[in-house]
Formats: structure tokens, C-alpha cells, sequence
């Protein structure tokens, strides 16, 4: 174990860390199979007690790659929309897709803030965002915010839990992590449960239009 926290320890401390830090965050915009915030979590719990990488450092790389993300995954939707592959035809990816459309008239601030911390959504969104040429100035700014939240959360998460276990730096990002997710989950299960209401709302007003 000694080992392994060793091997956590010295890798931390190396530049190229900072590069996978960012170009996790940047493919995770548009392919949610990558754990960025994993990554930047677990990170963060290792600087807690160890200094290295340095959090603000971790924060504002981490924020650079998800805005870097999330702005392709606009410019795909706009430029191929969101029936062009396979994966994005399946039932669950429609249904995101067509609730996104509709909030995205109603709230897009709100929208495009929360859905940066749910890794399926933010990718729904941002895709819609594009091929529904929602205004790239405004989704810049929001994105831009949205970023610069997301890393300091992630970092935060990974902070916060990571000071208690010093002398174990894998099971500190470990717990971090676990966390991380669980809260993810959270946010996840509320947008989905008001996904879900949406369109009856939406069908209880028609007759009144």
C-alpha cells in the first residue's frame, strides 16, 4: 500500500499530470465515457495534504478543459445536429435531446449551468445548444461560468475530503471520488425526475393556447 501511495504521490507532482488533466476534460465535452471529474477529484484529494499538483492550478486547467469541451460539443451539434450517428438516435438520447430543446427556450442560463455537472446531460445540452443555433455569444459566457463552477466544485470535493487521510493518499481520492459521483447522481436524478413531469405540464397547457 505504502508503494502505491508513493507511485500516487510522485506522479502528482509531474507536468504531464496537468496535460491529462485537460484533455480529460476536454473529450469528456462530447464523450462522457471519460471521468473527468474523477480525475480532477482524486487530484485535488492527493493536493490536500500533499501540495502537489497545486489546487489552483488544477482548478483553472480543469475549467480550461471543460469549457474547451463543452464549446465542441456546441460546434458538433451545430454542425451535424443530434440524429447523425447511432448513439444518438436511441430512445434515452432523443427523449434528452427534445427536453433540452424545450428548456433551453424556457431557461437556458439555468440549464446550461446545471447540466455542466451531470456528464450525460451536459453532453445532451451542449449538442442541442448547437444544432438548435442557440446564441454562441451567450453560450460562450455561460459555458465559461459554468467551467470555472464545475472546477471549483470538483476541486472542492477532492480538497475537503482528501485532508483526512494523509497518510493515505489512495483511499483519500478514493472517498473523494465516491462522493463526487454520488452527488452527480443526485443532480442527475432530480433533472430526470423534472424531465419526466415536463411534458405533462406541457400537455396540461395546449388545450389553453
Amino acid at each position: 500500500m505504502q508503494a502505491i501511495n508513493d507511485f500516487i504521490l510522485a506522479a502528482a507532482g509531474q507536468p504531464w499530470v496537468l496535460f491529462l488533466v485537460l484533455a480529460c476534460c476536454v473529450i469528456d465535452g462530447f464523450f462522457p465515457p471519460i471521468p473527468s471529474e474523477s480525475v480532477v477529484v482524486g487530484l485535488a484529494a492527493v493536493a490536500a495534504t500533499a501540495d502537489v499538483p497545486n489546487p489552483w492550478v488544477l482548478m483553472l486547467v480543469a475549467a480550461l478543459g471543460a469549457f474547451s469541451g463543452d464549446n465542441i460539443a456546441y460546434l458538433i451539434g451545430r454542425r451535424v445536429g443530434t440524429t447523425r450517428w447511432s448513439w444518438m438516435r436511441g430512445p434515452r438520447m432523443q427523449s434528452a435531446f427534445r427536453w433540452a430543446g424545450a428548456e433551453l427556450r424556457k431557461r437556458p442560463a439555468s440549464l446550461i449551468l446545471v447540466a455542466r455537472f451531470v456528464p450525460i446531460g451536459r453532453v445532451a445540452v451542449n449538442l442541442t445548444a448547437g444544432a438548435t443555433r442557440y446564441h454562441h455569444a451567450r453560450f460562450l459566457g455561460l459555458t465559461a461560468l459554468s467551467a470555472v463552477l464545475w472546477g471549483a466544485y470538483s476541486v472542492g470535493i477532492g480538497l475537503f475530503f482528501g485532508q483526512w487521510f494523509e497518510e493515505n493518499h489512495l483511499l483519500g481520492a478514493a472517498i473523494a471520488i465516491v462522493c463526487a459521483v454520488a452527488l452527480g447522481i443526485v443532480v442527475d436524478v432530480v433533472i430526470s425526475r423534472v424531465r419526466r413531469k415536463t411534458p405533462v405540464v406541457e400537455r396540461m397547457r395546449e388545450p389553453e393556447a
